[in-house]
């Protein structure tokens, strides 16, 4: 049980890699900035941190005391069901590593397809341009 919970919390971490945070330390100091780096410690990596001073932030991971999520993260789960209607079966969801895989062979990602060609990747390509529409409206 115990490995199931940390294995959930380390998929929910990883939604925040990439994203605009707030982190507020132990000390009430409050950083914001893109989190590129993140360990099983909680120590943090922050680029293009809201300073005019700093460029990039590491912090200690005793030190973290919240962490906010500054902007939505992609929905992955939404985006397996659409294309699920079009390819019924053939359409697994990879949390772990932020992608859905389509007939085994079409890897789409929150920045779109990384993998796969032909007919049905252009489909899926243009479900996935539609989501992203939908998202943003």
């Amino acid at each position: 049980m115990a490995a199931l919970i940390s294995r959930r919390f380390a998929e929910e971490s990883v939604q925040f890699l990439g994203k605009k945070v707030s982190i507020e330390t132990s000390d009430n100091k409050t950083y914001s900035g893109v989190l590129t780096g993140l360990n099983e410690k909680f120590d943090l990596i922050l680029d293009h941190v809201d300073s005019q001073q700093i460029q990039k932030l590491m912090i200690n991971g005793l030190f973290v005391k919240e962490v906010k999520l500054l902007e939505r993260p992609f929905d992955l789960k939404a985006l397996a069901e659409r294309l699920s209607r079009v390819f019924p079966g053939l359409v697994k969801i990879r949390e772990d590593v932020g992608a859905i895989i389509v007939m085994d062979k079409i890897k789409v990602t929150e920045s779109g397809i990384e993998e796969g060609s032909g007919l049905s990747a252009t489909r899926v390509k243009a479900i996935y341009d539609e989501f992203l529409r939908e998202s943003k409206s």
